[in-house]
């Protein structure tokens, strides 16, 4: 069984595949979405920096409030 493809369909198919690689090829070249990862990243470290730094402050901190009820309880 032979297949007849229409001459338009082709040149259809090869139109889309340049289009394709046209716009990976300005994808790859453009450093916008680079630089908008760089920021997303910067940004969650410094929200695991801001959340350790409260864990560790907020734990010191009821150390302190529970030596200041000893001592109130003592008293």
């Amino acid at each position: 069984m032979v297949t007849v493809v229409a001459m338009d369909s082709i040149s259809m198919e090869a139109l889309k595949m340049d289009n394709i690689s046209v716009v990976f090829k300005k994808f790859f070249k453009e450093e916008d979405g680079v630089t908008a990862i760089e920021y997303g990243l910067i940004a969650a470290l410094i929200a695991v920096v801001i959340i350790a730094a409260v864990r560790t402050v907020g734990t010191n901190l009821v150390t302190v409030f529970n030596q200041i009820a000893s001592a109130l309880a003592s008293a």
